[in-house]
């Protein structure tokens, strides 16, 4: 039986490139759909072996949105292995300094979607990871979340954002971790993505590149306790 996965945000940038990684590897992979225009992931789709990527509407800021994506999961498969929840936005507001004024509005649908997404869609699932074999919950967190590291002088929706979204995944591992599940909190570098709505081409890595990163640590054998790390191994403080 092929060990499987479900990827947030998985339309494009990192999330793609996780399903893409996770395929080659021989998991079956249910692929989080936020942006049904977008076309490669259907691509991705048509030149897989069949049955195993499942793209899945997912709009992890509305629980009614993940609860119906864990009922169509759930029509496939009475077992997840593997959760990554990866689906993350940004926006231009965020570099507004404090004498700028803030867009509280934007600052709290970064907070929607950064903080309360991942924790909407690990409760939809919950029932079908209790199950999986592997028992593996990973956040795709942000340096920006760490509060030990902090230098910027604005981006306060983001910062607080992946902040409030690491101390969820604590959290979560204090109540789950004696349950048998194992964690991975991850900051994947900076990469080439579209998080801001269209490609950042002055960034360092294509998502290809830190997915192979990315994954080579979500699947890793070792059981550690939970840390915020980098694609390089560099452990953040909180």
């Amino acid at each position: 039986m092929n060990q499987t996965a479900l990827i947030t945000g998985a339309d494009r940038g990192l999330g793609l490139a996780l399903c893409a990684g996770l395929l080659e590897r021989g998991w079956q992979v249910f692929a989080g759909q936020y942006l049904p225009d977008w076309p490669e992931l259907a691509a991705l789709q048509a030149g897989s072996a069949p049955g195993m990527l499942h793209i899945v509407p997912l709009d992890v800021g509305q629980i009614e949105s993940a609860k119906e994506a864990a009922e169509l999961v759930g029509d496939c498969t009475d077992q997840l292995d593997l959760l990554v929840n990866n689906a993350g936005v940004t926006s231009p507001a965020m570099h507004r300094s404090i004498r700028e004024g803030q867009d509280y509005a934007e600052m709290q649908r970064l907070y929607n979607v950064n903080a309360m997404g991942p924790l909407r869609v690990v409760e939809a699932f919950l029932p079908l990871t209790d199950r999986g074999g592997l028992k593996r919950l990973c956040f795709v967190s942000s340096e920006a979340g760490s509060i030990g590291k902090a230098y910027r002088t604005a981006w306060f929706g983001y910062c607080m954002s992946k902040a409030a979204l690491n101390m969820a995944v604590k959290t979560l591992y204090n109540h789950l971790g004696p349950e048998g599940y194992s964690f991975r909190l991850y900051h994947p570098g900076w990469m080439r993505s579209y998080m801001s709505g269209k490609k950042n081409n002055e960034a360092d890595m294509e998502p290809e590149e830190a997915a192979r990163y990315a994954l080579d640590y979500f699947l890793s054998e070792s059981d550690q306790a939970l840390a915020l790390v980098d694609y390089a191994g560099n452990e953040y403080p909180w």
